[in-house]
């Protein structure tokens, strides 16, 4: 079985986000499973050929082989690719988007010809890549790749890809699609819808997010395409890559530890985050953290009607993450109005955000909506314990502790309110300073196993059943 990830983003080589992680790691997973994999992704300017081994294939194609079953192929282009950035700068969208991802669908499939590799499956991911599978329809019925299937991976319903209708001519499609049946969406092009419709199997990054999106809270406009559908949506929750978050072996935290020796191992790096940050080194005092974009949909509006009475309690905070700026200047207001009980950065800063996880006694993440997440795994794999709003990947990841029977891995809270989010956190408050019940909590998380490995063997079982369909 040979599977091709079309996609934008991918580690180590480009990445803003969760889309990055899992068409970096899962990969990888795949192919430790026997499964081929090429991966084509665009030539970005900031990908450093040497540094990754990249040589040249021919005039217009880049490649690096990662392992005998696992290679990557870059897509160059003079103009396209030579950017600072994947989708803009400085918080705005390149203007020319359609085409540079247009550009990137099209060379795709005419790279995959050229390779002459037998392509069971093309997976694509989120709506840069959601030309594909109309490309591959309409284009390619006489092919090599004609019995390719297609799947389309969505990561977020709320990024779709919409552009001018005027601008359709620049897709080199027929007339067909330019309709409701395709890609026209309220007089816009939406590339998301089309790859929905056009696709054999689509696929979201959470069973629970499956669910979500066929509602009209969260399908953002398309829950009537995804219904459409002969067959379901199957959502599959992502891993996250423990050679990069484990503390036992960490080397950006100030002491690595497992499981065992989770104490001492928080202790010391709670001391040595308290110390970079310049807060209080105190260890009887709950240390909670934020590491995450910004924005609206992570919650920030919740944290700032709560942020008083929070404050008010025997806290500490740490904030690390950039984002729309007014946030920015709130969170500042709060670092001013209370020295000594929170500090933030608003600057992307891995080594710290690595000794944020390692140190901090909790995380906060009321996100509104989130279709995976990554940042609950990665907390819970340090021991720091997650407060979570009851969506999403979280629905499927976090287990509320049940102080009675010591089960469960994190704190969940039911409605998006003040009220409930503040009765999380006091809820918090009072586990902290039982060491029976803290300690429970603590090592249930650690021993929560959020791998790849699980999330390989879902798509491979997706493969196989697409393919014998």
């Amino acid at each position: 079985m040979h599977i091709t990830f079309c996609a934008v983003e991918a580690v180590p080589f480009a990445q803003t986000g969760g889309l990055g992680d899992v068409c970096g790691s899962l990969p990888l997973a795949l192919a430790q499973r026997d499964v081929s994999i090429t991966i084509l992704l665009p030539r970005y300017k900031f990908i450093d050929a040497k540094k990754f081994g990249i040589t040249p294939a021919d005039k217009s194609l880049s490649r690096r082989v990662v392992s005998p079953k696992l290679d990557v192929y870059f897509i160059e282009h003079d103009y396209y690719g030579k950017r600072d950035g994947i989708y803009g700068d400085d918080g705005d969208d390149y203007p020319d988007n359609l085409e540079r991802f247009q550009y990137f669908c099209s060379r795709a499939l005419k790279t995959l010809e050229q390779l002459k590799k037998k392509t069971d499956i093309i997976h694509c991911h989120d709506w840069h890549t959601a030309l594909i599978p109309i490309y591959l329809k309409e284009y390619y019925k006489n092919s090599s790749l004609a019995k390719a299937k297609t799947i389309l991976t969505v990561h977020n319903m709320a990024h779709q890809g919409m552009f001018p209708r005027d601008r359709y001519p620049k897709l080199n499609l027929p007339a067909t699609y330019n309709s409701p049946q395709y890609l026209e969406y309220f007089g816009q092009i939406n590339f998301l819808k089309g790859g929905i419709v056009c696709s054999d199997k689509v696929t979201t990054v959470s069973k629970q997010y499956a669910k979500e999106i066929l509602t009209k809270d969260f399908g953002c406009g398309l829950e009537g395409v995804l219904k459409a559908r002969r067959d379901p949506v199957v959502g599959i929750v992502n891993g996250i890559n423990h050679e990069v978050w484990n503390p036992a072996t960490d080397p950006k935290i100030e002491r690595t530890y497992t499981k065992e020796e989770v104490t001492i191992g928080k202790t010391a790096n709670k001391t040595k985050l308290q110390q970079l940050v310049k807060l209080p080194q105190r260890d009887d005092v709950p240390l909670f953290a934020f590491v995450s974009r910004l924005v609206h949909q992570k919650g920030m509006d919740l944290i700032f009607e709560v942020m008083e009475q929070f404050l008010a309690m025997d806290v500490q905070a740490v904030m690390l993450g950039t984002g729309d700026r007014r946030y920015e200047k709130q969170v500042k207001a709060y670092t001013d109005k209370y020295p000594g009980k929170i500090w933030a950065n608003f600057e992307f800063d891995d080594p710290l955000a690595h000794q944020v996880y390692a140190g901090a006694d909790w995380f906060l993440m009321p996100s509104r909506f989130e279709p995976c997440g990554l940042s609950q795994m990665i907390s819970m794999a340090y021991g720091t314990i997650p407060i979570a709003f009851k969506t999403g990947g979280l629905v499927d990841t976090v287990e509320p502790f049940n102080a009675k029977l010591l089960k469960g891995n994190g704190i969940l809270f039911n409605h998006f309110t003040k009220k409930d989010f503040l009765q999380a956190l006091r809820q918090a408050m009072e586990i902290y300073p039982d060491e029976k019940k803290f300690h429970a909590l603590r090592q249930n998380a650690l021993a929560t196993d959020f791998s790849w490995e699980h999330a390989a063997e879902e798509y491979i079982k997706v493969y196989q059943c697409l393919l014998s369909a």
